[in-house]
């Protein structure tokens, strides 16, 4: 594990290294206030859940692009092949860039503390649904990067990467919808809701932590790591 963390940690750091990461936090800050005090300032209500109601979709474009240059940029400048001369398994390599951009995901999500706090400052803030939407936005952000990562796995071009990875994530978070899963009742329509991203987070965000939830984000993750695994297996042979 000493291997995963110093590769983790210099992967972090390198987020910090250019301007994309102030970029992709700057902008996420604007667009989480926004919608906060807009709605603070209408209804004049303490409620944080139009808040966590944006989080599917702002982190639908967030992740993708935390995750668009990980491997990509790593195959354009030839330096993928250089990586695994070192003694480093390509497991901990796929490891430890997830844990790195869930690292910059829960930065973000911190950083929604401003908010949090001026709700329960000025009104009878209910904790449950706060705690609950920041559990579910770090699950569904790592279920969305774990997704993205393998793309940028597919490809050299990032730009590639991030377009696929949107889509991806977006088929992901809309499938469990009754537009996509159909009317309640069938086998069928009970499986693909189940298997939607946004499902799951709904739940969560509700300040219920169920169990089932925690596994389902947990086996996408995993799946999806998985998978960047054989990807990055077959480019290095």
């Amino acid at each position: 594990m000493n291997t995963v963390t110093t590769i983790a940690k210099r992967e972090f750091k390198g987020y910090f290294l250019s301007p994309i990461a102030y970029v992709y936090l700057i902008a996420f800050l604007v667009i989480v206030n926004w919608v906060f005090f807009h709605g603070f300032f209408l209804i004049g209500q303490a409620d944080l859940r139009p808040l966590f109601t944006i989080m599917p979709l702002v982190f639908l474009f967030f992740a993708p692009a935390v995750a668009m240059g990980r491997w990509a940029d790593e195959q354009k400048t030839g330096t993928l092949e250089l990586l695994f001369t070192l003694p480093v398994r390509d497991w901990e390599a796929v490891i430890a860039k997830f844990i790195a951009g869930l690292a910059l995901i829960l930065a973000a999500v911190l950083l929604t503390t401003p908010a949090v706090v001026t709700a329960e400052f000025v009104g009878d803030l209910d904790w449950g649904p706060v705690i609950g939407g920041m559990i579910g936005t770090v699950l569904l952000g790592g279920a969305y990067l774990s997704i993205s990562l393998v793309f940028s796995a597919l490809t050299e071009n990032q730009i590639i990467a991030f377009i696929l990875g949107v889509v991806m994530c977006f088929v992901m978070l809309v499938i469990g919808t009754p537009l996509v899963a159909g009317g309640p009742g069938s086998l069928w329509a009970s499986s693909i809701t189940y298997a939607g991203l946004g499902t799951h987070f709904q739940s969560i965000a509700r300040g219920v932590i169920d169990t089932r939830d925690i596994v389902y984000y947990i086996t996408i993750i995993g799946f999806f790591l998985y998978v960047n695994l054989l990807v990055i297996r077959t480019k290095t042979k």
